[in-house]
């Protein structure tokens, strides 16, 4: 599998255009931090246009950051066309040009009438992720993306803040090893559990759940913060208004997993809840809209700073 590698001196990306173009690995050369997730089973990394489920999306994901698009969370049947657990663009090969510190990945989709350029560029301190999607017939889709930290980062205790002033939890995600009270809402950064209030500014250990951060400001972003480095995620509030939280400390012991997760995901996105497009769609949930030869654009920019 070809994997195309963009450096400064402080930060190296690694991209696999052919497997979603995921940023597979983004290492804070300074300190030798990696600070995307690495899944701890192997991956085949073979490509698909259709993860049948999430253990099927699982399998072929070897951690780090994709995107999401035309679905987000399960995989459904919406408006007569078969979408695979967060999406095509997931996990489906991605044409590609390099130049210098960039690259541009391109993918005219079969699950939506659209097509989709994606420039990821590396400056300094910095990595910028800019989005452009044209349709060619109208559609309704999910977009986000699936930032995922772990590996080193989380080798040392977190705290996390962000722009949200409230939060909810997932209704329908409920593990064993789930803190949070599903559906309850309040106010960032506490949230109902099942033995009290469970504060996701210092994400639990042990943990399993899902939240989504809302009422983000026109300008979202988020911060997580070790004692050696900061990390920041800066994004468009249009197409992304809310991010969805992933904490995965330990919590599940099923397969794949076995209790070696270590991950935490920040993930703009268009739609809560996650749960898939035509369930989100019957929701009356927030969706996008794409309009026949009109451009949407994205962009989001990951920070990375030594700790204060």
């Amino acid at each position: 599998m070809t994997a195309l590698a963009l450096e400064t001196t402080d930060l190296r990306a690694t991209v696999l255009p052919d497997l979603g173009g995921l940023i597979a690995s983004l290492r804070h050369l300074p300190t030798g931090t990696e600070l995307l997730a690495q899944a701890p089973w192997h991956a085949t990394r073979q490509p698909t246009e259709a993860a049948t489920d999430e253990s099927d999306w699982l399998s072929r994901w070897p951690g780090g950051w994709p995107i999401l698009f035309p679905n987000a969370g399960d995989g459904c049947t919406d408006d007569g066309t078969r979408h695979g657990f967060h999406g095509e663009g997931s996990l489906a090969g991605w044409q590609a040009h390099r130049d210098g510190h960039s690259v541009l990945l391109t993918r005219s989709f079969r699950t939506a009438p659209a097509i989709m350029t994606r420039r990821l560029v590396l400056t300094g301190n910095r990595l910028d992720v800019t989005e452009v999607v044209r349709a060619h017939a109208p559609a309704t889709v999910i977009w986000g993306q699936h930032v995922t930290f772990g590996s080193d980062l989380l080798s040392a205790p977190v705290t996390l803040d962000t722009s949200a002033k409230r939060l909810a939890a997932c209704a329908t995600y409920d593990p064993p090893a789930n803190p949070l009270i599903p559906g309850a809402t309040g106010y960032w950064p506490c949230l109902s559990g099942r033995v009290g209030p469970v504060d996701l500014s210092r994400p639990p250990e042990g943990a399993a759940l899902l939240a989504c951060l809302v009422d983000l400001g026109p300008a979202p972003w988020a911060v997580l913060t070790t004692p050696a480095l900061t990390v920041r995620l800066d994004w468009s509030a249009d197409p992304w208004p809310l991010a969805w939280l992933w904490v995965e400390t330990g919590g599940a012991t099923d397969g794949p997993w076995h209790g070696k997760g270590r991950m935490i995901g920040i993930e703009p996105c268009s739609t809560w809840p996650a749960t898939g497009l035509a369930a989100a769609r019957a929701a009356g949930a927030p969706l996008v809209m794409l309009k026949v030869g009109k451009t949407r654009r994205a962009h989001i920019t990951l920070t990375v700073t030594p700790a204060t």
